[in-house]
């Protein structure tokens, strides 16, 4: 039997467990990459596992979210990470050096790699042939040291592309009509692969843009072949040395295939507040426009900014709508000024801004109180553009041109024919704004520089046999990370500081949660499908942790969340009956005994003594994640010497 893309390079790097879906793997990893909302704790862990320097062939720190430096939080957040990035021998990318998954993908894929990485959207290195995974900084940190990285063995999901896409439909298309096909949760526990004819006529950029959304399927990543399109690419770079082919095997065997006709497609668009919930471009044309955001690690690289601006040319936004325009790295942003492309946005009346994530994250340009808002990102979460009332709506770059340009939802094929876009040979190389590394001599001299909101890591503690707390909170199906743990130009600044961060913990959910959790000491929580869907931030999990979080119990979990949690030494449970879910109350007495029994057989009963009830529950951990948990957490796990 043949392999899959994904599983050659899963074989390559396996150092123990067998590719048996459903059963745990570890992997050697390559590169990791971190950005700054989720760095600064993950450089923490590291510090604490005391490993004098990062045993990966490339770790590289970015700065891409929080860059907003009203205060003195970020900007000292900046220097510590430069601080540790030069000590442990990681890259630096500085402030304005654009999104870490667009520089990634510029200056640092590689094809056949694998790549983790403390962000949701690092699978976005699967568009150029890498295994590249999202995760929580722990985990990377793990990684940075030389340890493995432990998943459970995916599914494989196969997508054949035939066809072209036709003039206005695009890459952002393809990834809302596989959201449309198999919904948030529809990836869960699957590596996804591209593959067919079609794929010959998608070039890296619109790869990457279908392999970050893959990230809001659930999925574990998705990937793409590595062919003559990849190589044109780093060759573009000036990479070409990096490039290797890959492709699946002719009799490789998938769980699932599904056929997209990239003819047939239309203009798609994904509305409030979820990004499957998808429409045609076409249903909805009318529908009034304040606010429209181009950019994102979705769609800001050289090529979506120049079919912009060809849009743009010799045209003004409507006087009604805000347009703003963020470019994915320092490398897009000046070809866009050398070529001229960058004076047509100007004159369109577009304000530019800084290469990084800003307006996704809630980091500026929040829409007006319930006003609409046209973005090309990647979520849709609701009150995640910083406003909380703010309707959000996905689309690729020519829908939300044409809305600038009509002050309404339009489709954009009535903006007449599309520009030619013609693509540089060769992309400019500007290194300049990434720091390496002192040498391994000079490392020991190293300062590392903390300012003062930089707050330890939250203390875990193992767990008794016995746990008896209140339910202190019930929430229902796809709980994001942002309902956690909100971002937002308020908020991420704090994101080193957990005991002032925990304030904000469910505020958009219950305001009144963290205090009533502190004043429980310990409690659980109880929600619905698909609990922690979204970022990878790690941050859901360490301040539940610290406001005393034991367990999770909900219908089911976001991969990458339960790990989290996990790690934080919080027991993620899932319902043995999904209707058991409805005879829980807020403020109910619970009771799980024999603890340490129900981890190793994988089954808990849950004592409801409120109620006088009894709920089974599951809990299918792996043998390591047992032992993480019964030493109380990661880092505790890793001091007993398991790196």
């Amino acid at each position: 039997m043949g392999l899959t893309i994904a599983q050659k390079i899963i074989k390559e790097h396996l150092l123990s467990g067998e590719m048996i879906t459903g059963t745990e793997i570890a992997l050697k990893i390559d590169q990791t990459l971190t950005q700054d909302a989720t760095g600064t704790m993950a450089y923490l862990e590291f510090e604490t596992m005391g490993v004098p320097r990062v045993r990966t062939e490339l770790s590289v720190a970015y700065i891409d979210h929080n860059t907003l430096q009203s205060g003195f939080e970020n900007a000292d957040d900046h220097r510590f990470i430069q601080s540790m990035a030069k000590k442990y021998g990681l890259y630096f990318s500085r402030p304005g050096n654009g999104i870490c998954h667009q520089v990634h993908l510029e200056r640092f894929g590689k094809p056949g790699k694998t790549l983790i990485g403390s962000d949701s959207h690092t699978p976005t290195g699967g568009g150029i042939g890498m295994l590249a995974m999202g995760a929580g900084g722990l985990d990377v940190a793990v990684a940075m040291g030389g340890g493995a990285y432990n998943i459970t063995m995916p599914k494989m999901f196969k997508v054949n592309l035939t066809g072209k896409l036709n003039d206005f439909v695009t890459a952002k298309d393809v990834s809302l009509e596989i959201l449309r096909i198999l919904s948030v949760k529809g990836g869960v526990g699957a590596i996804i692969e591209w593959g067919g004819e079609g794929v010959k006529t998608l070039s890296v950029p619109e790869r990457a843009t279908i392999t970050n959304m893959g990230a809001e399927l659930g999925a574990t990543t998705s990937i793409f072949p590595s062919d003559e399109v990849t190589k044109a690419f780093l060759e573009a770079e000036g990479r070409v040395e990096d490039w290797v082919e890959l492709k699946s095997d002719e009799d490789a065997v998938y769980d699932k295939v599904i056929d997209i006709n990239l003819s047939e497609l239309k203009p798609l668009i994904a509305c409030p507040h979820s990004p499957d919930n998808i429409k045609t471009v076409e249903s909805l044309k009318g529908t009034k426009v304040d606010q429209v955001c181009i950019g994102s690690c979705t769609n800001s690289s050289l090529y979506d900014m120049l079919k912009v601006a060809a849009l743009l040319k010799g045209k003004t936004i409507k006087p009604e709508v805000s347009l703003s325009i963020s470019p994915g790295s320092k490398q897009v942003l000046s070809m866009l000024a050398d070529c001229g492309a960058l004076s047509d946005i100007l004159a369109s009346g577009a304000r530019v801004l800084e290469c990084a994530c800003g307006p996704c994250i809630g980091m500026g340009f929040s829409p007006n109180s319930g006003g609409v808002s046209l973005r090309t990102f990647n979520r849709n979460f609701e009150g995640r553009s910083g406003t909380a009332d703010g309707k959000v709506f996905l689309v690729s770059p020519e829908t939300a041109v044409a809305a600038a340009l009509t002050g309404e939802i339009t489709d954009p094929k009535l903006l007449g024919e599309m520009p030619e876009v013609t693509m540089p040979a060769a992309f400019k190389i500007d290194d300049s704004a990434i720091i390496a590394p002192a040498s391994v001599e000079d490392a020991p001299s190293v300062d590392i520089l903390r300012g003062p909101n930089i707050k330890p890591f939250p203390e875990s503690m193992p767990f008794e046999d016995t746990l008896e707390v209140p339910l202190v909170l019930k929430v229902g199906d796809n709980i994001t990370t942002d309902h956690i743990m909100p971002a937002g130009a308020k908020i991420l600044p704090y994101r080193s500081n957990i005991p002032h961060l925990s304030q904000y913990c469910f505020a958009v959910c219950d305001e009144t949660f963290p205090a009533r959790a502190k004043e429980a000491g310990q409690s659980i929580i109880v929600g619905g499908n698909n609990y922690g869907q979204g970022s990878s931030r790690e941050h859901a999990a360490l301040v539940p942790l610290y406001l005393g979080v034991r367990a999770v119990i909900a219908k089911g979990f976001a991969r990458i969340h339960a790990a989290n949690l996990i790690n934080a030494g919080i027991m993620p449970l899932t319902f043995e009956n999904p209707e058991d879910y409805d005879a829980l109350m807020q403020d109910d007495l619970l009771k799980i005994e024999n603890i340490f029994e129900g981890m190793d057989s994988g089954k808990m009963i849950l004592k409801n003594v409120t109620q006088n009830k009894e709920i089974p529950l599951s809990c299918q951990f792996t043998d390591r994640q047992k032992s993480i948990l019964k030493a109380g957490g990661l880092l505790k796990f890793v001091g007993q010497g398991n790196l």
